[in-house]
């Protein structure tokens, strides 16, 4: 094997034999991943396309395929036919082909370039010119024989106005666009009218005297969940988790209401929020602003000394939030680097804020122990958000970890929702569980051995580890804490998982080690905190078996899954959107040198995750030597055949920028052989912690 060739994994030589044997046939949904990538998700598993089986067929739609099988290799799937269509409209951008017009999607897993026909008088009735972005119906889709054709709608902008890759984000992941007429109607027309709730409902409680403040990040702008706690007597204590009462406002089945069901939750991209609810309920009404009334649901929980649980009530409530604080304030005033005086509240105020935030850092400690002790395995994960001028351009990054701040948050709402799953549960409510199955025992095992070789792994916690023992998951993580494998320990861990979902029933959640858990804390940004929220009332008002409950209970096994799969297209949406403009940041450190780990290794070469900003670029594996490299997919290493080096999980390296890709959020690497790393992508507002 000479020198200068590289190693890009195994190669199949020759052909894998054997006569095909007679297609079966099933029904499934087209998933493309990419162009060029895609399988399709039938009752008996999923299949992916064999080159040039995709036909007609395009994105999300329900098709029939034929699975054609071969002696040596899973059975792939080829479209027969199109049973349903997915896509009625897209956004694109407009060209002009002699007396055609032409739109090309912006989301690249279409397909198809798509026509406007001479005789539709849309272009010139709308105005449209070459290069504009266009929202287009389709009216006829393509087949074998014939192509697309389009009427364009609206004209959205040319590409000077709008921000493209972002756009092609936004339609790639099928995001939900502007409100109807109707829905922004009915939002108009709501008020708080917090005195006449209290007025008609006397199991209203009026906390509106009790200290509360809501912790959210510093650029937040809805503000669903307020907290308040105290010492008591006995040395224990009580935490109160006050919830935007949405359920109030938005009654089931009007036209607010079957909006949310259908985007399901907010989506958070690198520069825009597409919400769930109307701006005049998610920003104003159902927002728990200072120093305003708000109706709330609220969590009353008693803790002794040691931070159990003792007991928990729930009930409708008025309150009124003393200070809207960020998690920067907070952990200033913690950490002694900030006096009471510092927190945007009224200044006769400031020393009981900073005596709330005192206790509830304590409750925080000691509800981390108990959730410990339980077997609840904490991931350390980072959140990095590139930050924008006025102009949409990347200026910096911003990185967040968990601190005391966000712990103490986190801590609060993990109690409160476990609460409220309980007593739903013990009842058999009607309502949106949040579920998490314990590890397959193959994907902990696909993990094992790169742990191994980080030396995070020894026998013992290794058959805990297979086992699914969340007590050895725990001792893993602890092992890697403050040494660079701390991130690559936990993004391991992580892909061994199973996906938390919602389910109509309480099946566990095995990551919280919590019997009976579900998502209560947020119902302006999730549609199954509202099913949870109206579940809790009708328990509350003795109406569990009535009729509302019963048609919700009917309708909750495909909420609960369209809910689970809008939640993981709104999370892919907005880590793409990060990356696109991740990259377009980088392409402005073209030659420059950072550190990084090593967080990924392929065939074709390693990822590297930088310190500083988090952004993770490729090294190719031409980058790595003058020589054939061996890929071990069970070790996740590349090795030099002839040099015998080792290129696998959490070595440090000094990389070199030199290329970026901000279409396909993509970064590239070069090895920096040559010196010690320089430069460093981040800004005044972008601190590393």
């Amino acid at each position: 094997m000479g020198r200068g060739r590289p190693h890009h994994g195994n190669r199949r030589r020759g052909r894998s034999g054997g006569p095909r044997s007679r297609a079966r046939t099933l029904i499934g949904t087209l998933v493309v991943s990419r162009p060029g990538a895609a399988h399709v998700e039938t009752p008996e598993g999923e299949f992916e396309l064999a080159r040039g089986g995709q036909r007609e067929a395009m994105n999300g739609d329900e098709v029939e395929v034929a699975l054609v099988e071969q002696r040596g290799r899973q059975a792939r799937a080829v479209v027969r036919s199109v049973i349903s269509r997915s896509v009625t409209t897209l956004l694109g951008t407009f060209a002009q082909a002699g007396p055609l017009g032409v739109v090309t999607p912006l989301d690249t897993r279409l397909g198809h370039d798509f026509f406007v026909v001479p005789e539709d008088p849309c272009v010139g009735r709308l105005g449209v010119r070459e290069g504009d972005v266009v929202l287009a119906r389709v009216a006829e889709y393509p087949t074998r024989r014939s192509s697309a054709v389009v009427t364009i709608e609206r004209r959205v902008g040319t590409p000077e106005e709008l921000d493209l890759n972002v756009e092609a984000v936004v339609a790639s992941y099928g995001l939900a666009g502007e409100f109807s007429r109707a829905v922004l109607e009915q939002a108009e027309k709501i008020e708080a009218n917090v005195a006449d709730a209290l007025a008609a409902d006397p199991a209203r409680r009026d906390l509106r005297d009790v200290l509360c403040v809501t912790i959210d990040p510093v650029d937040a702008r809805d503000f669903d969940d307020a907290v308040s706690a105290q010492r008591l007597e006995d040395g224990g204590y009580e935490l109160g988790v006050h919830i935007a009462d949405v359920t109030h406002y938005v009654a089931a089945d009007t036209p607010i209401d079957n909006e949310a069901k259908r985007r399901t939750c907010s989506a958070y991209l690198v520069d825009r929020v597409i919400p769930m609810l109307p701006e005049r309920l998610s920003n104003d009404v159902c927002s728990l602003r200072p120093g305003e009334d708000r109706l709330a649901m609220s969590v009353i929980m008693r803790l002794d000394a040691r931070g159990n649980l003792v007991g928990a009530h729930m009930r409708p409530s008025a309150i009124r939030s003393a200070a809207r604080l960020s998690y920067d304030a907070v952990d200033a005033l913690l950490e002694g680097r900030m006096g009471g005086e510092g927190l945007p509240c009224a200044q006769r105020r400031s020393h009981e804020v900073s005596a709330l935030l005192e206790i509830l850092d304590e409750v925080r400690a000691l509800r981390e122990r108990v959730r410990r002790e339980r077997g609840a395995v904490d991931f350390e994960t980072v959140e990095a958000k590139v930050t924008l001028g006025e102009d949409g351009r990347p200026t910096g990054v911003s990185v967040r970890r968990r601190t005391r701040a966000t712990g103490l948050i986190e801590e609060a709402m993990l109690l409160a929702n476990e609460c409220v799953a309980k007593r739903l549960a013990d009842v058999e409510a009607p309502a949106a569980y949040r579920v998490h199955e314990a590890p397959v025992a193959d994907d902990l095992r696909a993990c094992a051995q790169p742990l191994r070789e980080l030396g995070l792994l020894d026998g013992a916690t290794a058959a805990g580890l297979l086992a699914g023992d969340p007590f050895a998951l725990q001792a893993v993580l602890e092992r890697s804490r403050g040494t660079s494998t701390e991130y690559v320990a936990s993004a391991l861990l992580l892909r061994a998982q199973r996906r938390a979902v919602y389910l109509p029933v309480n099946e566990g959640h095995y990551a919280l080690g919590a019997p009976a858990y579900c998502h209560f804390t947020s119902p302006i940004r999730r549609y199954p905190d509202v099913l949870v929220h109206r579940a809790l009332k009708a328990l509350l008002h003795g109406q569990v078996g009535g009729r509302a409950m019963r048609a919700q209970a009917a309708a909750l096994p495909q909420l609960c899954r369209t809910c689970s799969e809008q939640e993981r297209a709104a999370d892919a949406a907005g880590r793409a959107s990060q990356r696109v403009k991740m990259a377009e940041l980088f392409s402005g450190f073209l030659g420059e040198r950072f550190s990084g780990v090593i967080s990924g290794c392929a065939s074709y070469g390693v990822f590297v995750t930088l310190d500083d900003t988090c952004a993770e670029g490729l090294v190719p594996v031409r980058s790595l030597g003058d020589e054939w490299f061996a890929y071990d997919e069970a070790r996740m290493t590349l090795t030099g055949e002839e040099s015998g080096e080792v290129w696998g999980l959490g070595r440090r390296v000094a990389v070199e920028v030199t290329g970026a890709d901000p279409a396909r959020g993509r970064i590239d690497f070069s090895l920096a052989r040559d010196g010690r790393p320089r430069g460093d992508a981040r800004r005044a507002d972008s601190p590393a912690r």
